[in-house]
C-alpha cells in the first residue's frame, strides 16, 4: 500500500539529513520532492501545491528541539497535514431508522458488490445489527449471482427480484421485506457502469429519493488514483453522498484517490477495504493511514485485529504455556492459524514500523504457512506435545507424510528449537534488565 509514495517522501527528507535547523535554503529541495512524489501519487496539481504550501509555512523558522532532528521534525509537520488532508479524524457512521437504509454508489468494477458483503458482515460481527442486502442491480445478473453468494457465505439474507426491472421498486419492497422479518440495516447495491452516464445517475437518485437513506456511500477503486477522484465529484454533484469507501488498498495503489477525495468532495472517507475475504473492511482513520505512508505502520490497528481474534482465556494459558518452556507444535499451530485470521498477512507486517519498506519486493501470503502447517499436522499428537520424541526414525516418516524434503523438516524444527531457546532466555530475564522497565514486576 503506496510503497512509491512512502519511499519517495522518505528521500524529501533525506535533504535534511545532518542540517541543525530547518531554513529557507535546506526546506526547499525538500518541499518540491515532496510535492513531486504527490504528483507522481497522481495526487492534483492543485492539492500537491497547497499541501506543500502549508508544510513549508509550518516548517520554515521551526526551532528544532535537541532530541529531534531537523527530518523528523519534518516527518511530524507532513504527518498532520497528511492527516488532516485525509479528514482529520474517523467519521461517524449513521445507523439510525428502522430499518437504517444505507445506499452503494459507484462504477462498476469499483468493488460495490464484494463492499455490500463485507459492509453486513461487519454490521453483524461487530456491531450486532441484522442486515439485509438487497440487489438492484437489473442490468447485471452476475451481480444478484454474486451477492446472493456472499449473503450464504456470511449467513445474511438477501432481497432480490430478478425478474423486476424496476430499481426504485425492488428498494420499496426490501424495506417492507425489512420490516417484515426486523431486519434493523437494509444495504441496497445499486447498478455501475463502465463509466458515467445519465441513466444510472438519475437511477441512484430516484433510489436516494424513494428510500430516504441514512448513509449513501460512494465505493471508490483505489487503484483508479485522479479518475476515481473526478467521478467522486461526478457522483457528489448528483447525489450528495455522505461518505466514501475506498477499496483495492492491497493493490499497486499510488495513493492519489486516498489523498484528494477528501479536499475535492468535503465529504469523509469512511470505511477502507481489501482483498476478497469478508472480514477485511476497516474503519478509515485518517492519522493512522498517514503513519503508514510515511512508513511509521500501524500498530494500532494490528493490535485491535488481535484482539478480535485471540481468546483471553486461550492467551493466559499460553503465557503460562511460555513461562515455563512448555511451547509445543501444538501451540505454534494454533497461533499461525490465528495469525492467518486476522487478515491478508503483507498487509499485516506493513503495520509493522519499518516492515512495509522491507517486504515490498516479498511475495507474501497466507499460504506462506502452509509448508509448515503440513509438517507439524504429520505429527502424532505425541509429537506435537513433546518435540524431544522426534528421532531420526520420526522425522522420516513425517517428511513422507507431509511431502517435504528431510532437510525441509530439520530446518524448521532445528528453527522451532532456536525459537524456544530464545523463549526461555526472554523468560529468565528480570523486567528491570530493560532500559526503562527498572522497578517493574511480572
Amino acid at each position: 500500500m503506496f510503497n512509491s509514495l512512502s519511499e519517495k517522501l522518505e528521500a524529501a527528507f533525506k535533504n535534511l539529513k545532518g542540517q541543525a535547523r530547518i531554513n529557507d535554503l535546506n526546506i526547499a529541495n525538500t518541499i518540491k520532492d515532496i510535492r513531486r512524489a504527490l504528483l507522481d501519487a497522481d495526487v492534483n496539481f492543485k492539492i500537491a501545491k497547497e499541501f506543500t504550501d502549508k508544510v513549508k509555512d509550518k516548517a520554515i523558522g521551526s526551532k528544532v528541539l535537541n532530541a529531534v532532528s531537523p527530518g523528523q521534525q519534518m516527518t511530524k509537520i507532513v504527518q498532520d497535514e497528511l492527516t488532516a488532508l485525509m479528514g482529520g479524524s474517523p467519521a461517524e457512521f449513521n445507523l439510525t431508522g428502522n430499518p437504517a437504509v444505507i445506499l452503494i454508489a459507484g462504477l462498476q468494477g469499483s468493488g460495490k458488490t464484494t463492499f455490500t458483503g463485507k459492509l453486513a458482515t461487519y454490521l453483524k460481527t461487530k456491531k450486532g445489527k441484522s442486515p439485509l442486502v438487497v440487489a438492484a442491480d437489473i442490468y447485471r445478473p452476475a451481480a444478484i449471482d454474486q451477492l446472493a453468494v456472499l449473503a450464504e457465505q456470511i449467513g445474511v439474507d438477501i432481497y432480490k427480484e430478478p425478474e423486476t426491472k424496476d430499481a426504485v421498486l425492488i428498494a420499496q419492497n426490501a424495506i417492507k421485506e425489512a420490516k417484515a422479518k426486523n431486519k434493523n440495516v437494509v444495504i441496497i447495491d445499486t447498478a455501475g457502469r463502465l463509466a458515467i452516464d445519465e441513466v444510472m445517475m438519475t437511477e441512484v437518485a430516484n433510489i436516494k429519493n424513494a428510500v430516504n437513506p441514512t448513509e449513501i456511500l460512494f465505493v471508490v477503486d483505489s487503484m483508479t488514483g485522479q479518475d476515481a477522484v473526478n467521478t467522486a465529484k461526478a457522483f457528489n454533484d448528483k447525489l450528495d453522498f455522505s461518505g466514501v469507501v475506498l477499496t483495492k488498498l492491497d493493490g499497486d495503489t499510488r495513493g492519489g484517490a486516498a489523498l484528494s477525495i477528501k479536499y475535492t468532495v468535503n465529504k469523509p472517507i469512511k470505511f477502507m477495504s481489501s482483498g476478497e475475504k469478508m472480514d477485511t473492511l476497516d474503519v478509515f482513520y485518517p492519522d493512522r493511514m498517514a503513519q503508514r505512508i510515511l512508513g511509521m505502520g500501524d500498530i494500532t490497528s494490528l493490535v485491535e485485529k488481535a484482539q478480535q481474534q485471540f481468546d483471553e482465556e486461550q492467551a493466559k494459558k499460553l503465557e503460562k504455556k511460555i513461562r515455563k518452556n512448555q511451547f509445543d507444535f501444538q501451540d505454534f499451530l494454533e497461533q499461525l492459524q490465528q495469525i492467518k485470521k486476522m487478515g491478508n498477512l503483507k498487509d499485516l507486517m506493513g503495520m509493522v514500523p519499518g516492515m512495509g519498506k522491507a517486504t515490498k519486493d516479498i511475495d507474501v501470503d497466507n499460504n506462506s504457512f502452509k509448508g509448515i502447517e503440513a509438517i507439524i499436522q504429520s505429527m502424532t499428537p505425541a509429537e506435537r506435545a513433546n518435540p524431544d520424541l522426534l528421532n531420526q526414525s520420526r522425522k522420516n516418516r513425517i517428511a513422507k507424510g507431509c511431502g517435504k524434503d528431510m532437510t525441509e523438516v530439520n530446518a524448521f524444527i532445528k528453527q522451532f528449537e532456536q525459537m524456544k531457546k530464545m523463549m526461555g532466555m526472554m523468560n529468565k530475564m528480570p523486567l528491570g534488565g530493560f532500559p526503562g522497565m527498572k522497578g517493574l514486576r511480572r
